[in-house]
């Protein structure tokens, strides 16, 4: 099986996160993409974030009735730090003989030698490279990115391209802070349950 890995916060998950997913699914013709919400991010404190529980059931709502969709709770369940390279581990680990493919950002691009083990996660799984219109695409990076950066891919990695959105879950997180509507930035579902349990209203969250 190729098996897509959609990893971040969702904090909340949005329908650029959908489009990504779905348009990795064709063009990298995979079986699968899972999401999975981070539980404790390296890069930001867990007080910053909406529970963990919250993620997962918002994503779980989201992603309902897409039959090659599906959620997993790998990093939630873990305790410390959600590291990549231990989420690959373990899912190789557990799913012996599927194909990985780690979806990323091109954003993230300049980022990844800073990593736990990047040169591990690139032999764990095939890194595929989203690009939307407004980030900064793969040939700027081969051009002016580091020897650091570049020299940990030998080849180069697949690119999908996709539309500009211009959703993020900053966004939409302020704009319930704020009492303004976030209907067809998140799915309805989303929508409704972030309104039900009152997230997001307080300290921007």
């Amino acid at each position: 099986m190729k098996l897509g890995i959609f990893g971040g916060t969702f904090d909340p998950i949005h329908n650029a996160h959908l489009m990504l997913a779905e348009q990795c699914l064709e063009q990298c013709a995979l079986d699968e993409v899972w999401f999975l919400p981070a539980g404790s991010p390296p890069h930001k404190s867990r007080f910053e974030l909406a529970e963990s529980r919250h993620r997962l059931r918002m994503v779980e709502l989201a992603i309902a009735g897409h039959t090659r969709f599906a959620v997993s709770s790998y990093e939630v369940d873990r305790s410390g730090p959600s590291y990549t390279v231990e989420t690959l581990e373990q899912l190789h680990h557990d799913h012996q003989g599927h194909q990985m493919f780690f979806l990323m950002g091109s954003d993230s691009l300049r980022e990844f030698h800073t990593w736990r083990s990047p040169e591990r996660i690139l032999q764990l799984a095939q890194i595929v490279v989203v690009q939307r219109a407004d980030t900064i695409s793969i040939d700027d990076f081969e051009k002016t990115g580091s020897p650091e950066e570049i020299l940990l891919f030998t080849t180069r990695p697949p690119v999908v391209e996709i539309p500009a959105m211009g959703i993020s879950s900053t966004d939409c997180r302020k704009r319930v802070q704020e009492n303004r509507s976030i209907r067809y930035l998140v799915p309805r579902s989303v929508e409704c349950y972030i309104e039900t349990h009152g997230l997001y209203q307080d300290q921007g969250k």
